[in-house]
């Protein structure tokens, strides 16, 4: 699986570098800086890229915009974005795109390595992995969700990380068959249309969240 890695860290980039290399991915090019990132985006098309938000050189939003910008170019180019801190603001503009592929985690998250390498497989395949972290803040500012009970958040949660049925049922320590259950009430207090397709029904929840 070929690999850009966006991040002007030295230490931190060549640590994704050999990460990567370890889990048997090919990392076609490793660049510091926002200008770079697009070209070299377009040119490799990698089945997933890893970029920081924040690169040179101004240290704003250059990854974001290279990264949108790509799957503008390419529909659907997994992109996992790395962040510092949770900004809900570019959480929101990798939401809006309904082609999945896409993650957003915070850099603290990459020293698990095996959660890591697991989010980064699961946006390569087209699916989404979101931080926890940046899922109960966008829960937590959300008014609508006042009418969902504890265990239907706690579910919720669990979609918005991209887990699937069976996957939330083992954590919740509950059957796939009540996980549906509570889905469907999810989905109907929601407003919104239930689903099988769980990259769609984690992108719809989390645009109605951010909306």
């Amino acid at each position: 699986m070929r690999v850009v890695i966006a991040e002007d860290l030295t230490l931190l980039r060549d640590g994704l570098t050999r990460m990567m290399e370890a889990f048997d991915f090919e990392v076609v090019e490793a660049v510091d800086n926002g200008p770079a990132l697009l070209p070299a985006l377009l040119g490799h098309r990698p089945d997933v890229a890893i970029v920081d938000v924040r690169l040179p050189p101004t240290y704003s939003d250059e990854g974001l915009k290279a990264a949108l910008a790509a799957r503008a170019e390419v529909p659907g180019l997994p992109v996992l974005v790395l962040s510092q801190h949770v900004e809900p603001l570019y959480a929101r503009e990798l939401l809006t795109d309904s082609r999945g592929g896409v993650g957003y985690l915070l850099k603290d998250r990459i020293s698990d390595v095996e959660q890591f390498i697991q989010a980064v497989q699961q946006v390569a395949s087209g699916g989404t992995a979101f931080d926890p972290e940046v899922v109960t803040q966008l829960l937590a500012r959300h008014e609508p969700l006042a009418g969902l009970t504890p265990r239907e958040l706690d579910v919720l949660r669990n979609i918005a990380e991209g887990h699937s049925n069976a996957a939330i049922a083992g954590r919740l320590f509950i059957t796939e068959k009540v996980v549906s259950k509570y889905i469907n009430n999810i989905f109907t207090k929601l407003g919104l249309p239930p689903s099988d397709d769980v990259n769609r029904r984690v992108l719809a929840v989390l645009m109605f969240l951010d909306a």
